[in-house]
């Protein structure tokens, strides 16, 4: 499913940046170029999510035993970059255009265009934003925030034209391209950080480590207790190991099965991830608690 929205994201931005052309040419703003120019920058962002979550979504092989899931990071990674070039360009034509602001004789049909661009976009970011988060997908939250802030960008364009356009204030629109330019450093910015946290394996979070422990604890029957737990995600699945202390006297078996009813528990929990589990006889549960005390 993932991959599907990944797919219709292509031909979703490429119609959004022929009307935003569209509206550029009847109104002459360089505000109005500055939007196309970010959605240049989501077509190609489009093309790479696509094939990213297409290789993510690849079953592990002996090169890769854990799965292709981070190839949707190194997307995100990408598409960040691609975020901050587009910034780049866009203060250009903004910069280049102070000294002689001017637009075309037919704004408000651009706007209107403008407007049409931005609802399907709008529509179409909060589909990205719900298909993110039900399937855990680096790339298509990625998307769906650089098509967020493509909206936004194109709210505060519209906005700026239609004050230039009342108040015959023509500077306001490269200087409304510069604020643009300046917010969307910041979203790719952002883009770019979380993602290289996920190729870094940043740690779970607090809330999601408390989950774990909480199926943990539930299935402990006959076992003493567990510590050193921590783990890392890669895209929806998730990779956690910890500590799981037993009498000593307890047969293998006995142990394994213990072992085996907590893996069951927390697979059914957190779907397509990996748990180890590091068996510990009670004679090291005081070597345990007197190396960890301060």
């Amino acid at each position: 499913m993932a991959q599907k929205f990944a797919f219709w994201s292509i031909p979703v931005a490429l119609v959004v940046l022929l009307l935003k052309v569209l509206a550029w040419q009847l109104t002459g703003s360089v505000a109005m170029l500055s939007d196309a120019i970010e959605t240049v920058v989501n077509v190609v962002a489009a093309l790479v999510a696509f094939f990213a979550v297409r290789l993510a979504n690849k079953p592990a092989d002996r090169r890769h035993p854990f799965g292709h899931r981070k190839a949707e990071y190194l997307s995100a990674v990408a598409e960040g970059a691609l975020i901050i070039i587009a910034a780049l360009l866009i203060l250009h034509e903004a910069l280049g255009a102070l000294s002689a602001p001017q637009l075309e004789d037919t704004p408000a049909l651009g706007i209107a265009v403008n407007i049409l661009a931005t609802a399907i976009n709008g529509g179409w970011a909060y589909l990205l934003l719900r298909a993110a988060r039900e399937h855990q997908s680096p790339a298509l939250a990625a998307s769906s925030k650089h098509v967020f802030s493509d909206v936004l960008t194109s709210f505060g364009v519209i906005g700026g034209l239609v004050l230039a356009v009342v108040t015959g204030w023509l500077i306001l629109d490269p200087l409304l391209a510069i604020l643009v330019a300046l917010n969307i450093l910041w979203e790719g910015w952002k883009v770019i950080r979380s993602s290289v946290d996920g190729l870094m394996d940043v740690s779970l979070t607090e809330q999601e480590l408390n989950e774990i422990g909480t199926v943990i604890d539930a299935q402990m029957d006959g076992a003493l207790e567990y510590h050193d737990l921590k783990g890392r995600r890669s895209g929806k699945s998730l990779f956690a190991e910890f500590h799981l202390v037993v009498d000593g006297s307890m047969s293998v078996n006995a142990a394994h099965d213990i072992c085996d009813r907590i893996e069951l528990a927390l697979i059914a929990a957190h779907p397509e991830s990996t748990f180890l589990i590091h068996l510990e006889p009670d004679s090291e549960l005081l070597e345990h608690r007197l190396s960890s005390a301060p």
